[in-house]
């Protein structure tokens, strides 16, 4: 089973606060839209459930409570609040998870415990739902990226963006002398494709030449575990320290996640579109 979560940021922001990395669904936040789609979208509850949260008085609007759940209201709205507090990420979300080990990256039940298990419940109910930023193996363990906002998700996986992604390798037997040439040179093509590899830069520990650091600007199937099979060595463990410019500082612990605010996605990626940096 899956660790419990833990998030060390609150899922739904105080009275003000309406921080998150989305941008596609901006527009949505700041357009009008029925109360019954708002709560729905950012998976308070279901659509057919909505009349109850209203009935409830749980939605108010300048503290008064909204009379209809088909009354349009402005999610962005400072005077809008749900129980009691403003609606939750608005704008979309950008969460940045340390995955554990022994769970998958993926949306069906039959492969097992899933990173999506660990999100809050509201999180889970979201509409677009969360969506992993590219995937994990269900072994690796480290920083992994999920939001609701397609074109963010897009934007982040490009492979015209180029963002360095670093990796701590363990192998069963020492990297050969040659490997960091060979991984920075352009020229490696793994089994099964066209084009070689972008160049990549492997750091070696000198101390035990079984352990690395590997830092990529692509993602290529199974990528790093065919590089490293490539030179003889098969990955023994692997973890994902960065992504951009982004760590693992807030959620030291596997299971532990965090949201991302835009001012740190710019910072750690750059706010331009595709070819930015």
């Amino acid at each position: 089973q899956p660790p419990p979560c833990v998030v060390s940021v609150r899922a739904g922001g105080k009275k003000g606060k309406r921080g998150g990395a989305g941008g596609g669904a901006l527009s949505t936040a700041l357009s009008p839209e029925r109360v019954d789609r708002l709560l729905s979208r950012l998976g308070y509850c279901a659509r057919s459930e909505a009349k109850r949260w209203v009935a409830a008085g749980r939605v108010t609007m300048d503290g008064e409570p909204v009379k209809r759940a088909d009354a349009k209201v402005v999610a962005n709205d400072p005077r809008l609040s749900i129980d009691g507090e403003a609606p939750d990420h608005p704008n979309g979300i950008l969460a940045l998870m340390h995955k554990p080990a022994g769970v998958v990256c993926s949306h069906d039940p039959r492969e097992g415990p899933s990173v999506y298990d660990l999100l809050p419940a509201r999180w889970r109910g979201r509409n677009p739902r969360m969506e992993t930023v590219g995937r994990l193996d269900k072994d690796t363990t480290g920083l992994l990226l999920l939001t609701d906002d397609g074109r963010l998700n897009h934007r982040l996986t490009s492979p015209k963006k180029h963002v360095p992604k670093t990796y701590e390798v363990c192998v069963d037997a020492d990297f050969p002398p040659d490997a960091p040439a060979v991984f920075a040179s352009g020229t490696l093509t793994l089994s099964g494709e066209a084009k070689p590899c972008l160049p990549a830069t492997l750091r070696v520990d000198e101390a035990s030449r079984r352990r690395a650091t590997l830092t990529l600007v692509e993602g290529k199937y199974h990528q790093v575990k065919r590089m490293c099979e490539s030179a003889g060595c098969v990955v023994t463990s692997l973890h994902r320290r960065s992504f951009g410019g982004m760590t693992l500082e807030g959620a030291a612990e596997p299971g532990q996640i965090r949201v991302v605010t835009k001012e740190e996605l710019d910072r750690s990626i750059g706010n331009g579109e595709e070819g930015g940096r």
